[in-house]
């Protein structure tokens, strides 16, 4: 099998990765969940389509886990708008279910605790 396209540089990538801090991956990839969560609990243009609440929730819970795990690391100016993206997504599952969750036991409260409105 032959392609015409050149094979990756993969030193080049790697160094290329090397050089971005470590902050900058942590919060692209929490954007990344956010978006992803956001799509799932219904909240994007023609949303009832791609509504998939059990989706949303591992999402949320995987965003929960990473922002709670790299606050202080993050340190307040990144951390802050990510809690709070964090929260709203909470919020919106809890408002999307059908049967909301306890409080305390909604996707990622393990880590963040019970959230409120």
């Amino acid at each position: 099998m032959s392609s015409d396209a050149p094979a990756p540089d993969f030193d080049t990538l790697t160094r290329d990765i090397a050089d971005v801090p470590a902050v900058e991956v942590i919060t692209t990839v929490a954007v990344h969940l956010m978006s992803a969560a956001a799509v799932n609990l219904g909240l994007a243009e023609e949303g009832a389509q791609h509504k998939d609440l059990d989706e949303a929730r591992k999402l949320i819970q995987a965003l929960a886990g990473l922002v709670t795990a790299t606050a202080t690391d993050l340190g307040t100016f990144h951390a802050a708008p990510l809690r709070d993206g964090l929260k709203s997504l909470q919020l919106a599952f809890r408002e999307a279910s059908l049967v909301p969750d306890e409080p305390g036991q909604g996707p990622g409260e393990k880590f963040t605790g019970p959230v409120y409105g």
